[in-house]
């Protein structure tokens, strides 16, 4: 995963979360390289906002593809099987925020079903890992978007998606295409 994806500090926060109960880790795969992932978290939100107008809403945060491999459905993949889990833990609606400045991001949740909530933008703190294993923390604006669970499924899912264990977990699980 790091060897294609890079972000150690990144995975390992997440993988860290994923252990403790606060979400999990989708990671697209082909073969032994991976090619994008998402972290869905169940945690409360971060951002008041969130937890006043989405008390208990899941978030998808992170959702990232390689750049070569961006426009043949990893990303919608990724997407669609996070929905279809939430959904079949009970959720009923899904949120993420994406940044003012990804009008395609915008695009890609659009076409699948996401619609702008209507409290307008949010700000949020954009967290980067640097390649000594700091983390720097940067104000962002998002626009924030939310999709309703039980509304017909989009594209199926593109590649093989594994949920990552953590060291000392069980293995990871194939998820079915």
């Amino acid at each position: 995963m790091i060897r294609s994806l890079g972000q150690r500090s990144y995975f390992a926060d997440r993988l860290s979360l994923q252990a403790d109960g606060h979400g999990f880790l989708l990671v697209a795969w082909e073969r032994e390289t991976a090619l994008g992932d998402v972290y869905v978290w169940l945690a409360p939100a971060e951002e008041p906002e969130l937890r006043v107008h989405l008390p208990g809403v899941a978030l998808l945060t992170h959702l990232e593809v390689v750049p070569p491999r961006r426009n043949e459905g990893i990303g919608t993949g990724l997407l669609r099987e996070a929905e279809q889990r939430l959904s079949a833990m009970g959720h009923e609606r899904v949120a993420l925020g994406v940044g003012l400045d990804n009008p395609a991001a915008q695009r890609l949740y659009l076409r699948h079903g996401y619609e702008e909530w209507p409290h307008g933008d949010v700000g949020t703190t954009q967290v980067v890992y640097r390649a000594d294993g700091e983390r720097e923390l940067r104000p962002e604006m998002c626009r924030i978007m939310v999709r309703q669970l039980n509304t017909a499924p989009g594209p199926a899912a593109h590649p093989a998606l594994r949920t990552p264990r953590a060291p000392g977990t069980p293995c990871g699980q194939n998820v079915p295409r």
